[in-house]
């Protein structure tokens, strides 16, 4: 290697530190308590996908995986499974784990140092990042091996931390994931729409409550798949890991418990295990909920995960009552474990295109899988009974309009006066005339004239549709929004303005 590629590497490892790369890198110790150390028996069947750089040939054999960073290599070489699965199957020595572990510890610890909570990150620094990882880790075991560590990475994130050699048996209804766009339960299970910030708790197939989350941020994503809840864990104790980091925290030390309740500590009163690297658990404000909030893990106020957890446990057959719950939460020094009689189902999804209740909701694409497309519309039209075909000219212009909006990169409407002419000729391409995945927000798009313009910051557009009416997911229902006011009243401020 060239002395001038060296230095090179070296400006852009340096400059990646001062890089904000948004609040997945904050508060670090999420990474590894919060979110990141739980070992499951979980199982995932769907990857989630995320576009990697061009200019990094590496990182497009886990394009569509786990967008692959330092700080996601050093939130899993916390798990001792992960190590021995690089041993077997990537054959990676002591000293190159341990040189790896280094250099993504270090990472994170330069990254906290440059205070970047509260940042926004922006898409160039993420594939910066991305792109030094895999630089990094190609210096020091190569580049075939760095593609099997990313694969595994892929696999083992997904996986929940399963044992990826596990003994294969045909899967029970209660252990799959539902076909289909916006398939709706007919048994118990917890459903979570990564997109729509949303969790839904199913009885026997009955929507019985509906919360309002956090979820991951885009570097550290919640994973989609089938999960499993299996215990709740009140008062859960954190454990500070031997990272860098740790030693420059104040009143925290390398390997001695902090109690539930503390301020350092991340995981809130309760958290429910579903599978490495992710939890259910609380903790969160307010004001995180409907953000990103946490390193792959559902987010909650530390009341909603009180509450979550009692419907748990009921779906589950294991009742808790409040004066159980009143008695764990006296003594917060002592962490109680409750296994539930059954294991409850947790579905993670990521659907952008949902038709609730009679309404077409498009969400924004919040990490960025390129799912507001027409080959995603048409799926979920079809499963309703619908077409595009068969919607009118100014139904099919407001979806045109509202894919665009909520894709990660919209492109900037045409002039109102040119609406009728682009819109009218062709508002989305046809089966006949697209017959591979058009992507909608790629075409040109216009804002009808009389309607009001989709807001930037806007993460949700409702559309209703007269073929469409009467079917579709539920509703949310008693839908606890972590505000503490009644549930009308918070979703009339969240739920965005209907267009005409």
């Amino acid at each position: 290697m060239s002395r001038g590629t060296v230095s090179n590497r070296g400006i852009r490892m340096k400059t990646i530190r001062y890089i904000s790369l948004g609040l997945v890198m904050a508060l670090s110790l999420l990474i590894i308590a919060g979110c990141a150390v739980q070992p499951g028996t979980n199982s995932n069947s769907n990857a989630v996908g995320s576009n990697s750089p061009s200019a990094s040939p590496s990182a497009t054999a886990v394009s569509q995986a786990v967008p692959v960073t330092l700080p996601v290599l050093d939130a899993l070489f916390s798990d001792e499974g992960f190590k021995s699965a690089l041993k077997s199957k990537v054959q990676l020595t002591e000293d190159q784990i341990a040189h790896l572990q280094k250099l993504a510890g270090d990472e994170v610890a330069r990254l906290r140092e440059s205070n970047v909570e509260g940042k926004t990150s922006e898409e160039q620094s993420l594939q910066t990042a991305r792109t030094d990882a895999t630089e990094a880790i190609r210096d020091v075991i190569g580049e075939q091996k760095t593609q099997d560590l990313f694969a595994l990475a892929s696999d083992y994130w997904n996986k929940g931390g399963e044992a990826l050699d596990a003994a294969k048996t045909a899967p029970t209804p209660e252990e799959t994931m539902l076909a289909g766009p916006n398939a709706v339960p007919n048994d118990t299970r917890i459903v979570v729409n990564i997109p729509a910030f949303r969790m839904d708790v199913f009885k026997e197939g009955s929507l019985v409550k509906s919360y309002k989350i956090g979820i991951g941020y885009p570097e550290f994503p919640l994973p989609t798949g089938l999960r499993k809840a299996q215990q709740i864990i009140f008062n859960p104790t954190w454990t500070p890991p031997d990272e860098p980091w740790v030693a420059k925290m104040k009143n925290v030390s390398v390997g001695e418990k902090v109690p539930a309740g503390s301020k350092l500590n991340p995981l809130g009163p309760i958290k429910i295990p579903i599978g490495l690297p992710s939890l259910i658990h609380g903790g969160k404000s307010p004001a995180k909920l409907g953000t990103f909030a946490s390193h792959g893990c559902v987010g909650l106020t530390s009341a909603q995960v009180q509450d979550f957890s009692r419907m748990l446990a009921q779906i589950a057959g294991s009742e808790i009552s409040d004066a159980t719950v009143k008695s764990y939460f006296a003594d917060r020094t002592k962490t109680r474990v409750v296994k539930l009689d059954k294991v409850v189902p947790v579905e993670l999804r990521y659907e952008t295109i949902v038709i609730e209740d009679g309404k077409l909701h498009i969400y924004k694409d919040v990490y960025d899988q390129d799912t507001n497309t027409e080959e995603k519309l048409r799926e979920v039209l079809d499963r309703n009974g619908a077409k595009l075909e068969d919607l009118s000219e100014e139904e099919r212009a407001q979806i045109l309009e509202a894919l665009n909006a909520m894709s990660r990169h919209p492109k900037k409407p045409l002039p109102a006066n040119t609406a009728s002419k682009t819109v009218g000729e062709n508002p989305i391409a046809t089966a006949s005339t697209s017959p591979s995945a058009t992507k909608v927000a790629d075409k040109k798009t216009t804002v009808t004239p009389g309607r009001k313009p989709i807001g930037k910051n806007q993460k949700e557009v409702v559309i209703e549709l007269t073929a469409i009416k009467g079917k579709g997911y539920p509703a949310a229902v008693n839908l606890d929004t972590g505000s503490g006011k009644p549930a009308t009243t918070a979703v009339a401020k969240a739920t965005p303005s209907k267009s005409p």
